[in-house]
């Protein structure tokens, strides 16, 4: 998820005293990323590993808020362009700056807003975001069991199955492993979504023969994120573009996040990790 400015820190931090059921000698993929846009939700054993990283990948904060700049232009298409008015967030993580919610709701003060996270931390940071906001919820769920999202009572109570909706899965599937099949999982909740749906998704990527300085700083910081925190697949483009079957890719297509639709408010530029992070956006006809 993205965009609270750093003010309340319901869970802790800098501080190092984790609130309950948070283990904070464990590096945690979620933390690791807020440390790398410079939130304060992280713990010394996460700020290990996004130093590790940092070796491997210089301009890593960069690319992270790459990512943040491209969810922000997928909402406001979506919202302001192919109205759509409802979303399920996936793999929201934890809250850093510019929340799909104020994206949207910011256009359209009605559009409703699941997001949908395993990490009890990011539950505890997003409901303390979401006390007073009745359009919007967070529920604890596994993507690898997409079947209990869909099935969910706070998705059904928020989300119409009969309109068009908005599903995001930001920096989510290349924490799947090959043998979890992030393909099949896309598959079923997409085949969920009514015609007029659109699928936005971001995913580490390796260029392989094509640009093969970039694919050997894929190839290691795979190796570093698989014995760190246990996950991270940095998959071809082929593999990332099966994600969306058969629905319809916007333009301009599976491309480098700072070349979807840039705007004059976007200022990440990674370097080396230009290529190592793609995204795209698809409509089900």
């Amino acid at each position: 998820m993205s965009g609270l400015e750093q003010g309340g820190n319901p869970a802790g931090g800098r501080g190092e005293q984790a609130p309950a059921g948070i283990d904070a000698g464990r590096p945690n993929v979620a933390r690791v990323y807020d440390f790398m846009l410079g939130g304060k939700d992280n713990f010394a054993a996460d700020r290990v590993v996004a130093e590790m990283a940092l070796k491997v990948a210089p301009d890593a904060p960069e690319a992270a808020r790459a990512n943040r700049e491209f969810l922000r232009r997928v909402v406001r298409h979506l919202v302001a362009d192919a109205g759509i008015r409802q979303f399920v967030d996936i793999g929201s993580g934890l809250p850093t700056r510019g929340n799909v919610h104020e994206i949207a709701q910011r256009l359209d003060p009605e559009t409703r807003v699941v997001y949908v996270d395993h990490d009890p931390m990011v539950l505890v940071h997003a409901r303390a975001l979401l006390a007073r906001n009745t359009t919007t919820t967070v529920v604890q769920a596994d993507i690898r069991r997409p079947e209990e999202i869909l099935a969910h009572p706070d998705v059904r109570r928020l989300i119409d199955f009969s309109q068009p909706i908005g599903l995001l899965l930001f920096s989510i599937l290349h924490h799947l492993n090959d043998d979890e099949d992030p393909e099949g999982i896309a598959a079923r909740l997409c085949a969920a979504l009514p015609p007029g749906s659109h699928l936005g998704l971001s995913h580490f990527h390796n260029p392989g023969d094509a640009r093969p300085e970039i694919a050997r700083q894929a190839a290691s910081a795979e190796k570093l994120f698989n014995e760190h925190l246990g996950t991270g697949r940095w998959r071809s483009h082929q593999e990332i573009m099966a994600y969306f079957g058969d629905m319809e890719l916007l333009q301009p297509g599976l491309v480098p996040l700072p070349e979807w639709r840039p705007g004059p408010d976007d200022h990440a530029e990674p370097g080396i990790t230009y290529h190592t992070y793609v995204g795209g956006v698809a409509r089900k006809p």
